[in-house]
C-alpha cells in the first residue's frame, strides 16, 4: 500500500531486521479495529462461553508454544528458559481468570430487600457489576507474553466481558502477531467473534486508540514519560476514561544491622541476583538499597560486588534502552561523592551490544538536592546502595522515595519476632510507599495468585488497582444498582431465586 510504514521485527543481539511483520495502523485502521471490537462485545456476554474461550486460548498458545518462544527470544534476547516460564505464567493467568469468571464473585452481587421499618425507609436495592466496554491495552517491552498481547491486562479485560484492542510493542511485533492469531482462533473455536481481540502497531496508533470515543478504559505498562502522556490524553477526553498505567518504580530495599550481622554474604548474593535477573529489566528490580555502615555492611557490599562481577554481560531489549541505560549510569556515576565499586557499562564483546551490571554507592550523610537523579528508575542491571548510620538516615532517604510497586526489608531473626520496635516501624514506613511489602525476600518475581497486588502509589501506577491476580478484573467493571425493580425486569444475576448460582450478599448475609 502506498505510503504504508512498515513494522520490522529486529534482533536485539545483532541489530538486524528479521522480517517485515505488518504496517503501522492508520487512524482509519484504529477506528475499524475499535468498532469491530465494540460489535464483538455481545459475544462475551455468556460467562460459560467466556471461560471456555480463555481456556481454549491457553491451549492454543501452548500448542504453538515452541514457535512463540523462539520468536520472542529472537525479538527480545530474554532467553528460551525465561520465556518458556513466561509462557507458562501467561497460560496460567488465562486459566485462572476462566476460574474467576465461572465463580462469579467478581460480579459483586449485593441484595438489600426493602425495609419500610427503617428511618428513613429503605427501598429494595440490588447491585452488581457490568463490563465497561472496549479496552485498549498497551503491551510492555520487557514481558513479550505475560504483559503483552495475551498478558494480564488482556486476560482480565476479556474475563470481565470487555473486548480488547492491543497496541503491540515495537520490540516484539512478530510475537504479538503470533499470540493474537492464537487468541483469535480460540475465540472462533469457542463460538465468539474473533474481534474480541485485535492488534494494532505504531506510535500514532497508540495515541489514536486512547482518544477513540468507543474505547472505555486502558491498561498500560511502560515508562513514566509515555504512560503519563497517555494518562493525560485519557483524562482530557470529552468523556474521560479510566487509565490503569504502570509507569516506573524504584523498589527500595532496607537491610537492617541485625540482618547483615546474621547473613551478610547471603544478602549480597541475593541482591545481586535480583538486580541482574532478566538483565535488570524487571519492573520490580531493586533500584535503591539501604545498607548499614560498618563491617557487616562492608561484607554485604563485597558479596554484592562479587556477584555482579561474576554475572555475564547481557542484552537489553533494544538499542534505545541500551543507550538510555549507559547514559543513565554515566550521569549517576558523575554525581558528587558517588562511587562505583562495580562499574556498569557496555559489554566488551565485539558486537558491543551487551551491558555489564554494576552498583553505585553513596553515604546517606552526603545526599543533597544534586542527587535527585538517584531517586529515578534506571532501567537495566544497576542499583544504588546508600550507606546509613542510624534510623534518621533511613527516614531521610525514604522520605525522598516516590511510590513504588514494592518495598523490601530484611530483618534479623529476633527483631522479626517482635510485634513492636524497629522492625514494625520500618514495615509501617514501607507500607506507605508501595503496593507490595516484601520481608526477608526479594521483589523480583510476581506470583499470579488471588491475593497478589501489583501496583502502588504514583508513579508506580496511575490508579490503586492491580495488574496481577484475580482482582485485576475489577479494573474493567462498573457497578450499577437497581431500585424497586420488578422481579421480571431484573437481570438474572439479581433475582431472588439466584438462577445463576452466584455468590452474593443478601440482607447482610453472605451466600455461596
Amino acid at each position: 500500500m502506498a505510503g504504508a510504514v512498515p513494522v520490522w521485527s529486529v534482533d536485539p543481539r545483532t541489530g538486524d531486521q528479521r522480517e517485515r511483520v505488518a504496517d503501522e495502523a492508520t487512524a482509519a485502521d484504529v477506528d475499524a479495529a475499535v468498532r469491530a471490537a465494540r460489535d464483538a462485545l455481545p459475544s462475551l456476554a455468556d460467562r460459560s462461553a467466556r471461560a471456555a474461550f480463555l481456556r481454549t486460548a491457553a491451549a492454543h498458545l501452548e500448542a504453538d508454544g515452541e514457535r512463540i518462544v523462539a520468536t520472542a527470544d529472537a525479538e527480545s534476547a530474554l532467553g528460551v528458559p525465561r520465556l518458556t516460564g513466561e509462557l507458562a505464567r501467561t497460560t496460567g493467568q488465562l486459566r485462572a481468570f476462566a476460574d474467576e469468571v465461572e465463580d462469579g464473585d467478581h460480579l459483586g452481587v449485593i441484595i438489600d430487600h426493602a425495609d419500610p421499618s427503617r428511618t428513613p425507609p429503605q427501598p429494595d436495592l440490588r447491585r452488581y457489576k457490568l463490563p465497561l466496554g472496549v479496552v485498549a491495552v498497551y503491551a510492555a517491552s520487557n514481558f513479550p507474553l505475560a504483559f503483552s498481547v495475551p498478558g494480564g491486562d488482556t486476560a482480565s479485560a476479556l474475563a470481565a466481558g470487555c473486548p480488547v484492542v492491543v497496541k503491540a510493542h515495537p520490540d516484539h511485533p512478530a510475537t504479538s502477531q503470533l499470540c493474537a492469531a492464537a487468541l483469535r482462533a480460540a475465540a472462533a473455536e469457542a463460538g465468539l467473534a474473533r474481534d474480541v481481540v485485535s492488534v494494532v502497531h505504531g506510535f500514532d496508533a497508540g495515541v489514536e486508540l486512547v482518544r477513540h470515543p468507543l474505547v472505555s478504559a486502558a491498561g498500560f505498562t511502560g515508562s513514566v514519560r509515555g504512560g503519563r502522556a497517555l494518562f493525560d490524553a485519557a483524562s482530557s477526553r470529552p468523556e474521560p476514561i479510566p487509565f490503569h498505567g504502570e509507569l516506573g518504580s524504584l523498589n527500595p530495599v532496607v537491610l537492617t544491622p541485625a540482618a547483615v550481622a546474621e547473613r551478610a554474604e547471603q544478602l549480597g548474593q541475593g541482591l545481586g541476583g535480583s538486580v541482574t535477573l532478566g538483565t535488570g529489566q524487571f519492573c520490580v528490580k531493586p533500584g535503591l538499597v539501604l545498607v548499614p555502615e560498618g563491617p557487616d555492611g562492608d561484607r554485604t557490599l563485597a558479596a554484592l560486588a562479587a556477584t555482579l562481577r561474576d554475572t555475564a554481560p547481557g542484552h537489553l531489549l533494544d538499542a534505545r534502552m541500551r543507550d538510555a541505560f549507559l547514559d543513565g549510569v554515566r550521569a549517576r556515576a558523575a554525581l558528587a561523592k558517588v562511587q562505583a565499586p562495580v562499574e556498569a557499562g557496555a559489554g566488551e564483546e565485539e558486537t558491543g551490544r551487551t551491558v555489564r551490571p554494576g552498583v553505585l554507592t553513596l553515604a546517606a550523610r552526603d545526599l543533597d538536592e544534586e542527587h535527585a537523579l538517584l531517586w529515578e528508575e534506571c532501567f537495566g542491571p544497576v542499583t544504588v546502595a546508600v550507606r546509613y548510620g542510624d534510623e534518621a538516615d533511613i527516614e531521610a532517604v525514604l522520605a525522598r522515595v516516590t511510590g513504588s510497586l514494592t518495598a523490601t526489608v530484611h530483618l534479623g531473626t529476633e527483631e522479626a519476632a517482635r510485634e513492636q520496635g524497629t522492625a514494625a516501624a520500618l514495615l509501617a514506613r514501607l507500607t506507605a510507599l508501595a503496593g507490595r511489602v516484601v520481608v526477608n525476600g526479594w521483589p523480583t518475581g510476581v506470583a499470579v495468585a488471588p491475593a497478589q497486588h501489583h501496583g502502588g502509589p504514583y508513579p508506580a501506577t496511575t490508579s490503586t488497582s492491580t495488574s496481577v491476580g484475580a482482582t485485576a478484573i475489577e479494573r474493567w467493571l462498573r457497578p450499577v444498582a437497581y431500585q424497586d425493580t420488578p422481579e421480571a425486569l431484573l437481570p438474572p444475576e439479581l433475582r431472588d431465586g439466584n438462577p445463576l448460582g452466584l455468590p452474593r450478599r443478601v440482607d447482610g448475609i453472605r451466600e455461596v
